[in-house]
């Protein structure tokens, strides 16, 4: 299935959580966060948004950072997405 998001929608899909601490501490699925870095799948045109005109700026492929509560998370062929605005997205990670 693809998923083509619309005005200044992007979804990203979640880069797997560190799974051990930096002193070597194995984490348990239950004690680790739900991970901010992600990876964009697809990108939305942008265009007129609430009387404001959106250029979108990120590309697909691209690791960025999202606020943590933010979007909607949805399931599709067993696997989780997020979409959300671009301007959820904090930062791209290079």
């Amino acid at each position: 299935m693809n998923i083509k998001p619309l005005a200044d929608n992007v979804v990203i899909k979640a880069c797997e959580a560190e799974e051990t601490t930096k002193s070597g501490i194995v984490l348990t699925s239950a004690s680790k966060e739900k991970p901010q870095i992600a990876q964009v799948v697809a990108v939305g045109p942008g265009g007129i948004v609430d009387g404001n005109e959106v250029k979108m700026t990120l590309e697909v492929g691209q690791k960025v950072i999202a606020a943590k509560y933010s979007g909607t998370e949805i399931k599709i062929d067993g696997e989780e997405y997020t979409i959300l605005r671009q301007s959820d997205i904090l930062a791209i990670v290079e």
